[in-house]
């Protein structure tokens, strides 16, 4: 997740235009023929379904649901990520998963006690309307440090999930901690580091809490993704994708292969979704559809 940039990509995010079919687009800035991108639109659909990929709603904002959820459906993604409960009727409409529900923000967090009440608030919420709706996921996240200490942060980000686990054991729901980089676009996040969200899934000890294991995120704080998926897989409950740096198409453009990042988590034994996050630079439909096809492995 990744709702603030930094830089260059914010302003490509902001004039980032949607064209569908021969529309001309906004690509690095400049005003290119959208056929000139569309290396990726006439591919086929997801098929292969090894692994449940879905769209981050936020990377899409431009684009009404209605239309984002139609090209969900063409492109062959199961599902919307990062979405909020009054959107559930609209992915409903076309047969869609809403994969992760959201709730607090991301730097006033579970570390402070003072945030309790208000973040375990939006989160029971969040676990009602998810099991209701048949949904799988709803996030959170650990704050900013703000000068705290992370063993302090750590104990009581466990102390605060142990309130609301019940529920969502009783509701099978995952609750999903998000794992952030703190050294492009979370400044001062706590759960920066797998290391640290790993032992607070162990501090905690419930099946209905694990991390959302964000590929972008980690690769910048500390790389070696496959090695980490597999040694952790049972504390891994969700996938976001995107490329770096940037946090652009995850193509020949960026730093990871990603079909090889992909079938890790498959030979893990995961059955879960797989968000692509990547803030499009290209036109985003074919974008959608390259990439997809890039993770149908």
């Amino acid at each position: 997740m990744n709702r603030k940039t930094n830089g260059a990509a914010l302003t490509r995010r902001d004039v980032l235009s949607h064209a569908a079919g021969g529309a001309a687009i906004l690509a690095a800035g400049s005003l290119v023929p959208a056929a000139a991108v569309q290396s990726g639109a006439d591919m086929p659909p997801i098929h292969n379904d090894r692994i449940k990929q879905t769209i981050c709603r936020w990377c899409y904002d431009k684009i009404p649901l209605d239309e984002l959820c139609q090209i969900a459906v063409r492109l062959g993604y199961k599902g919307i990520d990062l979405v909020k409960p009054p959107d559930y009727p609209t992915l409903k409409k076309y047969g869609l998963i809403g994969s992760m529900t959201g709730t607090h923000t991301i730097p006033k967090g579970l570390n402070r006690k003072e945030n309790w009440d208000e973040c375990l608030g939006k989160i029971r919420a969040a676990i009602e309307a998810a099991s209701d709706a048949g949904f799988p996921n709803v996030i959170c996240f650990s704050g900013n440090r703000a000068g705290m200490d992370d063993e302090e942060g750590m104990k009581n980000c466990a102390e605060a999930v142990k309130q609301v686990v019940g529920l969502a054991e009783q509701k099978n729901v995952t609750l999903c901690m998000e794992l952030l980089n703190s050294k492009v676009n979370h400044p001062d996040y706590m759960c920066d580091h797998s290391a640290w969200g790993v032992r607070l899934v162990k501090m905690v000890g419930s099946e209905r809490f694990k991390l959302l294991y964000d590929i972008y995120h980690m690769q910048i704080m500390e790389g070696d993704v496959i090695r980490t998926i597999r040694d952790h897989k049972e504390c891994f409950a969700h996938y976001h994708t995107g490329g770096v740096p940037g946090r652009h198409e995850i193509d020949e453009t960026q730093e990871l292969f990603y079909p090889a990042v992909v079938k890790a988590i498959i030979e893990t034994g995961y059955s879960g979704w797989l968000g692509q996050e990547f803030i499009p630079v290209r036109d985003p439909v074919a974008s959608l559809a390259k990439c997809g096809r890039l993770c149908d492995v």
